[in-house]
């Protein structure tokens, strides 16, 4: 199985910008669909963005400004978040799963720990 280790958060002035790392080990990436959710204080886990193994990525309405890419030479998925407001504070998930990217998370079988994104005005 894989393991999933997530970095870059940190805490960042509206309209900044974060890149966060999703580390994997274990098994390589290339094997699996991966995305990127996050959970702010008393929310549900909401879907940010996903990519497929061929590449072809979805991101949510809500997060046009976000760019996910993997690199499977470094056996990593990242995510560019550009232009970020209060409102994207929350703690950053990346997920993988063996079949296409979704929009669910339940459907998802590895998780990491998350990474703390603090967005201030």
């Amino acid at each position: 199985q894989v393991q999933l280790v997530e970095s870059g958060g940190g805490l960042v002035q509206a309209g900044g910008s974060l890149r966060l790392s999703c580390a994997a080990s274990g098994r390589k990436i290339s094997a699996y669909a991966m995305g990127w959710f996050r959970q702010a204080p008393e929310k549900e886990r909401e879907f940010v963005a996903g990519i497929n193994k061929g590449g072809d990525t979805t991101v949510s309405t809500d997060s046009v400004k976000f760019t996910i890419s993997r690199d499977n030479a470094k056996n990593t998925l990242y995510l560019q978040m550009n232009s970020l407001r209060p409102e994207d504070t929350a703690v950053y998930y990346c997920a993988a799963r063996f079949s296409v990217s979704d929009t669910v998370a339940d459907r998802y079988d590895y998780w990491g720990q998350g990474t703390q994104v603090t967005v201030s005005s």
